[in-house]
């Protein structure tokens, strides 16, 4: 059974930088693609950001550039670096693990609780 830790968000000002943290357990972790979402409320649940087994990464156009997934591991754990940070980024931010068939990212139904950025002008 997979079991998902997602930490590190909190209330930022627009333009500062936050960083997430995900840790997985009760999985084989270096095998699969890592990705996060991000959902607010009243809106639709979106990709934003997916690294695969060997460290290929790909990101949502509302977040190149600002946003970087990397992952550890050795420590079970994923990360996304946030950047200049807009209120438009205030969300529920999950982290998912799954699998790339072709350019195609397919998550597994495991999810952990989420951590809420709350991004004020």
């Amino acid at each position: 059974q997979v079991q998902l830790v997602e930490s590190g968000g909190g209330l930022v000002q627009a333009g500062g930088s936050l960083r997430l943290s995900c840790a997985a357990s009760g999985s084989t972790f270096s095998s699969n693609a890592i990705a996060w979402y991000r959902q607010a409320p009243g809106k639709q649940r979106e990709l934003v950001a997916t690294i695969s087994s060997g460290g290929s990464t790909n990101y949502a156009d509302s977040v190149k550039g600002r946003f970087t997934i990397s992952r550890d591991n050795a420590k079970n754990t994923v990360y996304l670096q946030m950047n200049s940070l807009k209120p438009e980024d205030t969300a529920n931010y999950y982290c998912n693990l799954g699998k790339f068939y072709g350019s195609i990212y397919f998550g597994m139904n495991y999810w952990g609780e989420g951590t809420l950025v709350t991004v004020s002008s």
